[in-house]
């Protein structure tokens, strides 16, 4: 039985004379001793490991022992230790074993492999990646989830020495080989490593990534709006996508896809998730890629699908009988969101086809369409008079809540301008208003030119706004009875700017209020 004295004794031997093996191979013995001597084994063996190359494998795994060792005391001396061993053609395997030890349950050994981890980091970056993809591709579960959380939380606190343009490149490679076979959870945080790579943040950079989006989501395969997984897949790989998009890196093929694909299907569409309004989901997105959709092969085609089901959520007015009441049997409920997010589509596609509603064999269609758009105007100005209604009376504290608050700071009153034009551009009321400076710095971003901005020409400004009045006749009369199921809570609603636009049109802003959902 290995003793203490005799652990000692070694080390002294070892201190003399670093070429006498069978001290060294008396400290490796250590490990099979008790409680004392595992200690001293723990702190002697990587000591002297790098003086004794032929027994670099038993010191390895005379380690390796002690690391899994009962006592946790043991346990974390051999762990904080481990970096010691990570010379030369040994680093990835101590790499791969400290992933392995990531699966720890005990909060300062797991603290531990993360600080060795990053120490050998420093030593060799690629090397360590190399044990940790090893484990995300061949690894149990456990270890596979908690080296990928390792790689999207750590990775970004290492300097630039570290992570060289090399390493970069390595990690990227590596990571498609890991994307063949993902889940939803680890998509989202690869593509979080990803894009936080230096080299990656180009606009030759962000279009790779899209790319690996784009054939991540499969674009390619049939679409199944009945398949909840395939329907998810799809709008968190869109998700990932979407900030991507700019000026320079389109989103053609993604907004061709839900033209074609997604939108013909928007009624039958599943989710796993529950409590989502999945189609709102489905049409925000299509809202936000659209701005920065390019050249698109049959636009004229996936326009007429856009704008068709734009229709659905534009009701008629409904027909009056004889005595002047409504025919129906009820009024049309509004979905403000919906439209907002088609209406704003609507348009960026629009910009591409100006000819899609103005040309004379379209003159029906486009008259229908202000009917519509008529009406759904008179129905907000309803809207807009029962929140007036109900923020009546409510004074100190009730006009302190939130939802108040940002219905004070609406200026009503600019929504009543004239629609004096087919197709209006929504700013999408769920997006943050961007700053000038922030607009200008992304716009420096994604241009090569090295010219200074323009300024704007100094010029009067048109203060003077033209009023809207509500049409009179035929259904004027029913305009207060005007039914949209119940209010909603106020927190629903946002702001939105209205630019009308179209051929020949004026420029010309106002604002208005529109609910986020029904």
């Amino acid at each position: 039985l290995v003793s203490v004295n005799r652990s000692f004794k070694n080390y002294v031997l070892s201190q003399i004379k670093l070429t006498h093996k069978d001290a060294y191979q008396a400290i490796l013995d250590g490990v099979k001793g008790g409680a004392k001597e595992k200690r001293l084994a723990a702190q002697f063996i990587p000591k002297f490991f790098k003086h004794f190359p032929e027994l670099a494998d038993s010191a390895i795994n005379a380690q390796l022992d002690l690391c899994e060792d009962e006592d946790v005391s043991i346990r974390r001396q051999a762990i904080k230790e481990l970096p010691q061993f990570a010379t030369g053609d040994n680093l990835p395997r101590v790499a791969d074993i400290l992933t392995q030890l990531l699966q720890s349950d005990d909060s300062a050994e797991f603290n531990l492999v993360n600080n060795a981890l990053l120490s050998i980091f420093k030593m060799d970056a690629k090397g360590t990646l190399g044990g940790l993809f090893s484990q995300i591709l061949q690894g149990e579960d456990i270890v596979r989830e908690r080296a990928i959380k390792f790689l999207s939380t750590k990775l970004k606190t290492l300097p630039e020495e570290v992570m060289t343009k090399e390493v970069e490149e390595f990690i990227l490679t590596e990571s498609k080989k890991v994307l063949e076979d993902v889940t939803g959870e680890e998509f989202v945080l690869f593509m979080k490593i990803l894009s936080g790579l230096k080299s990656l943040q180009t606009v030759s950079g962000r279009q790779q990534l899209v790319e690996l989006v784009a054939e991540q989501a499969d674009l390619e395969q049939t679409f199944n709006p009945s398949d909840p997984d395939c329907v998810d897949r799809l709008l968190q790989c869109t998700r990932q996508a979407v900030p991507l998009f700019s000026k320079n890196v389109h989103s053609t093929k993604f907004v061709t896809y839900f033209c074609e694909h997604v939108l013909p299907n928007l009624s039958s569409l599943t989710t796993p998730v529950e409590g989502l309004d999945i189609q709102l989901e489905v049409l925000k997105l299509l809202a936000e890629m659209s701005s920065f959709c390019g050249d698109m092969e049959k636009l004229e085609s996936n326009l007429k699908k856009l704008f068709d089901k734009l229709l659905e959520y534009m009701p008629l007015p409904p027909e009056e009988a004889e005595n002047g009441e409504n025919a129906g049997n009820e009024e049309p409920k509004l979905q403000f969101s919906y439209v907002e997010c088609l209406l704003y589509s609507f348009h960026q596609l629009g910009r591409k086809l100006p000819d899609f509603l103005t040309a004379k064999l379209n003159a029906e269609k486009l008259k229908d369409f202000k009917i519509r758009l008529q009406y759904f105007a008179r129905g907000l100005q309803v809207y807009i008079r029962q929140l007036r209604l109900a923020l009546q009376g409510k004074t100190g504290e009730a006009l302190k809540t939130e939802e108040v608050t940002k219905i004070l700071k609406c200026s009503l009153h600019e929504f009543n301008c004239r629609i004096n034009c087919l197709i209006f551009t929504v700013t999408l009321s769920w997006k943050p208003v961007q700053k000038a400076d922030a607009s200008q710095k992304r716009a420096s971003e994604d241009t090569t030119s090295s010219s200074p901005p323009k300024k704007a020409s100094a010029g009067p400004k048109r203060d003077a706004r033209q009023i809207y009045n509500p049409p009179s006749g035929k259904y004027s009369s029913n305009l207060g009875s005007f039914s949209y199921g119940k209010l909603g809570s106020l927190e629903k609603l946002r702001l939105v700017t209205v630019v009308p636009w179209g051929r020949g049109s004026k420029q010309m802003k106002c604002h208005g209020l529109t609910p986020a959902s029904n």
